[in-house]
């Protein structure tokens, strides 16, 4: 566990460490408990793919993780997360994926990881099996979040956790996309929370399948 949790320091990303102990509890909890796999919606590099890769080793079974790896609203060229070092040269786009792949292959977790190269709501209308848990940390634009947790939400098993990262109740703390998805999942009675650690929210499904 040491070594996952310095893997998970060593690799660029925005997750503080307290949050990211806290994903990985509910996600080993999680897996453990029904052996389904677990989905987190925004790889970037690998930051947090790397706890969750690490329960579902522990569980036997892998983590999907989807992005179009070409960075979120923020990261691009003039925003304040922008990061020059993720720009391809060839094309002048951001492209997290190289990155990403060494990440893993330095924490030992490639053969538990299963990464898809795509739209979010693409992906996700495609996709009928269930997860143990469902981690949304994509776009944080309303329209990125609501199409996250619109299109993963129902893929959440009963019993199992939806966790949602950068939920801020202030605007001066950060974007509200997250914060409303949160809320309206707790509306909607098919979750309730079980644990708040600074911006993470982990909800656990009560019904299965409820979006409103």
């Amino acid at each position: 566990m040491t070594d996952v949790f310095a893997a998970f320091e060593a690799a660029k990303g925005f997750m503080p460490v307290d949050e990211g102990m806290a994903l990985h509890r509910a996600a080993v909890d999680a897996a453990g408990g029904s052996g389904l796999p677990v989905l987190e919606v925004g790889t970037y590099c690998g930051r947090s793919t790397i706890l969750l890769a690490d329960a579902a080793r522990r569980a036997g079974t892998v983590v999907v993780t989807v992005d179009h790896h070409r960075g979120s609203e923020e990261q691009q060229p003039g925003w304040e997360y922008h990061d020059p070092a993720l720009v391809d040269p060839e094309t002048g786009l951001i492209d997290t994926v190289p990155h990403f792949r060494r990440t893993l292959h330095a924490a030992g977790l490639e053969e538990h990881v299963v990464a898809v190269v795509g739209r979010s709501p693409q992906v996700a209308a495609l996709w009928t099996q269930p997860f143990s848990l469902v981690f949304i940390d994509g776009g944080h634009t309303d329209e990125h979040a609501v199409a996250d947790y619109e299109g993963w939400a129902p893929r959440v098993a009963p019993g199992g956790v939806l966790a949602i990262h950068d939920v801020f109740p202030d605007p001066a703390d950060g974007g509200q996309a997250p914060y409303r998805i949160y809320r309206r999942a707790l509306k909607s009675g098919g979750f309730v929370e079980e644990s708040v650690t600074r911006s993470l929210r982990v909800l656990r499904c009560v019904t299965g399948g409820t979006v409103r």
